[in-house]
């Protein structure tokens, strides 16, 4: 986008990218997509993008947050102090990788291996090891319920059977969701 960063797309085409914009302004980016099979296929289309309503309500609302701050208790601002500490040593990379890895959990479903392999392909974003692990171990994230919405997917758009499926949900150069995951898929894949 714009020639900032590139990302991959799961196997359904779908993939999420964030960009951080500095003010209330919409701005204009370029998106283009590319086939890796061929790379004489490339498409671009600008669009625009600003923040919505309920991100700039939430901004305002956390500089009068970090405003009031300044009248709390001695108490309760040394307990802030640790807690925004902890947060400062945190490496700007982990945090970064960790939004990304919530970003693809939420949004494409996919599995803890899936992204951690998306966060640090040199194809993907590109993270280190070391902060791929820790956005693995800190993201907050329903493995069972994203199998499930794969598994969903596969059914009603490739009208997949259950062996397929789960076969596509385990495979290594699949989706890489563990066997009890995929398990949880087919269980309840009807329901």
């Amino acid at each position: 986008m714009d020639n900032l960063k590139q990302t991959a797309a799961d196997s359904d085409g779908n993939f999420s990218f964030e960009y951080k914009l500095k003010d209330t302004n919409k701005k204009s980016l370029r998106l283009e997509v590319e086939k890796n099979f061929d790379n004489k296929t490339k498409k671009s289309k600008t669009i625009y993008v600003k923040p919505s309503d309920s991100f700039i309500a939430a901004e305002s609302s956390s500089v009068a947050a970090s405003t009031s701050q300044s009248t709390v208790k001695e108490s309760q601002s040394s307990q802030a102090t640790a807690e925004s500490s902890e947060k400062a040593s945190t490496p700007v990379e982990y945090t970064s990788a960790l939004i990304k890895a919530t970003s693809y959990a939420k949004m494409m479903h996919m599995s803890k291996q899936g992204i951690y392999e998306q966060l640090t392909s040199s194809a993907g974003e590109g993270f280190s090891a070391d902060a791929a692990q820790y956005a693995i171990d800190h993201v907050k994230a329903d493995w069972n319920a994203n199998a499930l919405a794969k598994a969903k997917n596969y059914q009603e758009q490739m009208a997949m059977s259950p062996a397929a499926i789960q076969d596509q949900l385990t495979s290594s150069a699949g989706e890489k969701f563990t066997p009890e995951e995929a398990q949880y898929a087919i269980n309840n894949l009807n329901k």
